[in-house]
C-alpha cells in the first residue's frame, strides 16, 4: 500500500467512524435561547470525539491494511 492509498484509506475510515461517534452522548436542552435550534445539543464535545475517532481509526486502519496487503478479500 502506497502513501497516497494509505492516506485515502485512513481518511475514509476516519470519516465513517466520525459519523458513527457523532451522535453518542448528545444532550438536547429542554429550554433553548431565542434564535437557537431546538434540536441543537448543548455541548457536542467535538474535540473529544475527534480524539476518540482518531484512536479508533488507527487499529481499524492497520487491520484493513493487513487485509489488503495479504489479499484476504481478493481485491
Amino acid at each position: 500500500m502506497g502513501l497516497y492509498t494509505g492516506f485515502v484509506t485512513f481518511s475514509v475510515i476516519w470519516l465513517v467512524l466520525l459519523f458513527v461517534v457523532l451522535p453518542v452522548g448528545l444532550h438536547i436542552p429542554e429550554h433553548t435561547e431565542q434564535g437557537m435550534a431546538t434540536s441543537a445539543p448543548s455541548n457536542p464535545m467535538i474535540k473529544k470525539k475527534f480524539l476518540i475517532v482518531t484512536l479508533l481509526t488507527i487499529p481499524v486502519f492497520f487491520i484493513a491494511k493487513w487485509m489488503i496487503e495479504t489479499n484476504v478479500l481478493n481485491i
